[in-house]
């Protein structure tokens, strides 16, 4: 049993190790707000999880949404600037 968990833990610092940071933010938030509503419903790990996924997706959304917002910003501060631009991204 020892020799088992030892083998799992290595092999999860090993991966850590080598992979790339993660990506956390709105994981973070989400999992402590999931985790306190989990808590008080008696399943606060599976709450902390579900609070991470739906933080982490909510995140990129907002993201997007932002991205899409500079995207059209950029495009009318050209169409002024030269009235034959034409977008790239349509």
């Amino acid at each position: 049993m020892r020799k088992t968990l030892f083998a799992i833990v290595s092999l999860f610092c090993l991966e850590a190790a080598v992979s790339p940071p993660a990506h956390a933010i709105g994981c973070l938030s989400g999992g402590a707000a999931g985790a306190l509503a989990g808590h008080m419903a008696g399943h606060g790990i599976l709450g902390a999880i579900g609070g991470c996924i739906a933080g982490h997706q909510w995140h990129k959304h907002q993201v997007n949404k932002q991205d899409l917002q500079n995207t059209q910003q950029y495009d009318a501060s050209r169409k002024a600037a030269n009235p034959e631009y034409k977008s790239p991204w349509q």
